[in-house]
């Protein structure tokens, strides 16, 4: 049973703290969008039109984290700096998380949302609680049956993404083109290579994400992109810094993509 520790309301959503029943915490969001950002590929813009942000019966986002805490300690996220040592979640820890949310807005109809999407984003790496995180994405798939999953990944070697099909799309959190760098950016030693990254395939009907969080220019490298990730398997996206105690104490700043906070 989760118990709300803090939250953070928004324009369009709220950001939760919640307390397992063991003491340990994790976080939860809950956002909205107007609709037609869903396709910010195809429009080549990731930015609202004018201020109106829809509602949840158009694009309703529910983040959830799979860990309490993590090991991965990337340069820019706070999570890894949590004292306790971090704990997998079990399946039905991460669906409670979803019911959680889903329940403090009865009135709407999950299945009448042009999108209603569940992202495994939040604390923890997806991929070191694989058979946990499989378990959870088909609970929630039986549950809601339009639910569109969206789990990101450093990329783990060994990891198997044949289950990755139809509804279910994949983020790689890449960061830099610069291995040396990206090693830096995130010292999980156990990781695949750019070359093994780009040799991934999925069954989504989406393309696999390359998600980056660019702290400077040099770690974009258009060649490198161009030879290891095929535009037709593959799409970039952008992302600012969410500037937090780890992020400054490595002094990466603002980093280069300029952030919008919505109040």
């Amino acid at each position: 049973m989760l118990t709300e520790k803090k939250a953070r309301h928004f324009a369009n959503g709220s950001v939760y703290c919640f307390a397992l029943p063991d003491g340990k915490l994790i976080e939860s969001t809950d956002t909205f969008l107007p609709f037609y950002t869903k396709d910010a590929i195809g429009k080549k813009q990731n930015k609202l039109n004018n201020y109106e942000l829809g509602d949840r019966t158009e694009r309703w986002m529910i983040g959830i984290s799979c860990m309490s805490g993590c090991p991965v300690h990337c340069k820019f996220c706070a999570t890894g700096q949590m004292k306790a040592k971090y704990r997998n979640l079990t399946a039905e820890e991460m669906v409670e998380q979803v019911d959680w949310i889903r329940n403090l807005h009865p009135e709407i109809d999950t299945n009448k949302c042009k999108e209603f999407k569940v992202n495994m984003t939040r604390m923890g790496e997806p991929a070191l609680n694989w058979d946990n995180v499989q378990k959870a994405a088909k609970i929630l798939r039986d549950k809601y049956p339009n639910v569109h999953i969206y789990v990101s990944t450093i990329g783990i070697k060994g990891t198997d993404f044949s289950w990755i099909e139809g509804n279910t799309t994949l983020q790689i959190s890449l960061h830099s083109f610069d291995e040396d760098h990206r090693n830096w950016l995130i010292p999980y030693k156990n990781k695949m290579t750019l070359e093994e990254l780009g040799a991934i395939r999925t069954k989504s009907n989406l393309k696999t994400t390359i998600n980056m969080t660019l702290v400077n220019e040099d770690d974009f490298d258009l060649a490198l992109l161009e030879k290891y990730f095929d535009k037709d398997h593959f799409f970039i996206k952008l992302s600012p810094i969410n500037k937090n105690e780890t992020s400054d104490a490595n002094n990466l700043g603002d980093g280069i993509i300029e952030g919008i906070n919505l109040v």
